[in-house]
């Protein structure tokens, strides 16, 4: 039975849409009795390198704060984010199930790496795969999809009523729902494998390879909510006393109803996703686009890390806390993606000024702690 985008806009119930397991077992990289996942071959190839991100010292960029900092360097999954993670586990997941099939056409609303993450196990498993963008939309990025195999169609318009253009790539959704017979909306922002993916593999990454060390602090940037969900959650179950930073834009509609114009995808979301966390955050941090400008700046220069808009965010978010994170405290930043993806946005000096304005003066106070 197919489900439309129709109640997004509310916060369902915890119990409906919580990324913890309990009693499932599932993982995408561990395939389905063979009569079970319709002939398919679950997480082999590529897909099977999904995960497994390392965790890096960063020794630099915050010295000299008396706590401790590692990066988690999602850029380095496949497909290039953290995003190949829910990818690869909501798709495995309906071919395991029996809700797609080969002829199966899989729709999306991504202008980044949701769609890429997508585009490439579509690509894989061989299946059609529409994605929604919009004007924000690099053209790298349209570019990569377009080299999957994957459909795109443009949504130039944002709703009227609250001038987002979400609600408006959702009313599409749902007429490609009602007009294809088989078609699947992944539902990136309720579905429980996005955080799922993250409950059963990230966090429980991260703590392996601090080897022993507490995780006292856990910065996450929020969009569809699926990673600090998934990794609040398995913390939450295990009784770690870790705090938990939502890193989210100002004008984001995630933790707060303020309007403010957001220019960096991947930050923030223009509803309030059913994952989202109604308790448990220990924080929320919200930062400016060129709070993500300067962190990403400073993080290429300081520690050589070429990251996305969102790991920008971040960095700055840490830095505005500094004062507040306890002596040999640990301390992970999260970060989502890669930075060649942002050249022409985050990395241009005339991009930023003119969207904006004139940075001198703030890159200035940034080559100084350089």
């Amino acid at each position: 039975m197919k489900t439309g985008p129709g109640d997004l806009m509310l916060v369902n119930n915890l119990t409906q849409v919580s990324g913890r397991t309990g009693s499932n077992e599932f993982h995408p990289t561990r395939p389905a009795p063979e009569n079970e996942n319709n002939g398919f071959k679950l997480a082999g190839g590529i897909l099977g390198a999904i995960g497994g991100t390392p965790l890096v010292p960063l020794q630099k960029i915050f010295a000299p704060s008396p706590f401790n900092c590692f990066a988690k360097l999602e850029s380095l999954n496949p497909g290039g984010s953290s995003k190949d993670r829910p990818s690869v586990a909501i798709i495995e997941r309906a071919l395991q199930t029996g809700e797609i099939d080969s002829d199966t056409l899989i729709v999306e609303s991504s202008s980044g790496n949701t769609g890429i993450g997508l585009a490439q196990v579509c690509a894989y498993h061989g299946l059609r795969f529409r994605c929604l963008i919009d004007p924000k939309v690099t053209q790298q990025n349209v570019d990569i999809l377009k080299a999957y195999g994957a459909e795109i169609e443009m949504i130039e318009h944002p709703d009227p009523e609250t001038g987002e253009i979400l609600p408006t790539k959702l009313k599409r959704i749902d007429e490609i729902l009602k007009s294809v017979k088989n078609s699947f909306w992944v539902d990136q922002y309720a579905s429980p494998e996005n955080s799922g993916a993250h409950y059963r593999s990230t966090v429980k990454e991260i703590l392996r390879d601090l080897d022993g060390r507490m995780l006292d602090y856990l910065f996450i940037a929020t969009a569809t909510c699926g990673t600090i969900r998934g990794c609040l959650d398995y913390l939450l179950d295990h009784g770690f006393p870790t705090k938990v930073i939502a890193v989210d834009a100002l004008g984001s509609q995630i933790f707060s109803n303020a309007k403010h114009a957001r220019v960096i995808p991947g930050l923030g979301s223009g509803i309030c996703p059913k994952l989202t966390p109604t308790d448990g955050v220990h924080k929320v941090v919200h930062v400016t686009a060129l709070d993500c400008v300067v962190g990403c700046r400073r993080l290429a220069r300081t520690e050589a890390i070429l990251a996305g808009g969102s790991s920008g965010g971040v960095i700055s978010a840490i830095e505005r806390m500094s004062n507040e994170i306890p002596e040999g405290s640990t301390a992970v930043a999260l970060l989502p993606d890669r930075g060649e993806r942002y050249l022409d946005s985050i990395y241009s000096d005339e991009w930023v000024r003119n969207n904006l304005g004139d940075i001198a003066h703030h890159w200035t106070k940034v080559e100084e702690k350089v």
